[in-house]
């Protein structure tokens, strides 16, 4: 039969693993160095730059591989070097391209979700629906003022279905 002081050791080693597991960590306060580096991060214009060069890194990608794709209409006739000569052209074009193209959407798009966030003092999906407007409308303000409209509306939807896939997966 176990003694009672066997049996209050075991009961306390059970309850001093249970209470180990159960220790709450205090908060830890940022440095300084982090703060800065907050401060920094939350200045728009170096989240614009920012997302423009990463929007102009994804586009030559993009270029590239989709440059890769175009075959030149006068295949049969061209020889291997021609064909090599052809494609790399083509990638360099559509790179230059497509990196142009997401560098000026990222620009636009970072800059007006983060103006319009903090002007809201709000961080939700109206900022990005906002910013996808005006994202589409700027891109497509060159084919008028109906083409502003259908950009504006598709690039909002857009962004708003693509925040929330993102929330949901998270």
């Amino acid at each position: 039969m176990a003694s009672p002081e066997s049996s209050a050791a075991a009961a306390g080693a059970g309850t001093d693993a249970a209470s180990q597991s159960a220790v709450v960590e205090p908060i830890r306060m940022p440095t300084a160095e982090e703060i800065n580096g907050q401060d920094i991060w939350n200045n728009c214009a170096v989240r614009s730059v920012v997302s423009g060069v990463m929007g102009g890194g994804l586009g030559v990608l993009m270029g590239l591989f989709f440059g890769a794709l175009d075959n030149p209409i006068m295949a049969e006739e061209m020889t291997a070097r021609q064909q090599i000569v052809y494609t790399a052209k083509q990638m360099g074009r559509r790179s230059m391209s497509n990196a142009k193209t997401f560098a000026v959407m990222g620009v636009i798009f970072s800059a007006a979700e983060c103006v319009v966030e903090k002007a809201r003092a709000k961080h939700d999906t109206t900022n990005t629906a906002v910013a996808g407007c005006v994202t589409g409308g700027a891109l497509a303000v060159k084919g008028g003022p109906q083409a502003a409209c259908v950009g504006c509306a598709g690039f909002a939807a857009f962004s708003v279905l693509i925040e929330k896939f993102f929330d949901r997966h998270t």
